[in-house]
């Protein structure tokens, strides 16, 4: 299964004034046909991370239980029922991507988004 996770700051109040964030970690199926993979029944809310500024300093330990789950489905999978086939197979998980935007890329992979190398592409 080809995983995506999506995270980015959600403002439950609509004002940025508040003094607290709500970051939602969303996982979404991907080898699925287009027309299926954005369907609410295929986008899985995996972890909410509650915080009174942002969590840039330990948005690992935030991710750590999630990330420990995607490494063990990857190593050794979980035993899935195919309805098509009708018997057990070995399902292994891999995540493909992760779409957020620049701040909190710069939380999740370290990389500066507001210097002088700010892309990581162009560099």
């Amino acid at each position: 299964m080809h995983l995506r996770l999506c995270k980015n700051r959600f403002n439950s109040f609509k004002s940025f004034a508040a003094s607290y964030s709500c970051w939602p970690v969303i996982l979404s199926v991907y080898n699925l046909p287009p027309w299926m993979c954005m369907r609410s029944k295929f986008i899985f809310l995996s972890t909410v991370i509650l915080d009174p500024n942002s969590p840039r300093q330990n948005i690992d330990v935030c991710l750590c239980s999630l990330i420990d789950k995607l490494k063990q489905l990857w190593s050794s999978g979980t035993l899935t029922y195919d309805v098509l086939r009708k018997q057990n197979f070995l399902m292994k998980t891999i995540l493909m991507w992760t779409i957020n935007d620049y701040p909190t890329y710069e939380m999740v992979s370290g990389w500066s988004t507001h210097e002088k190398l700010a892309c990581p592409y162009c560099i």
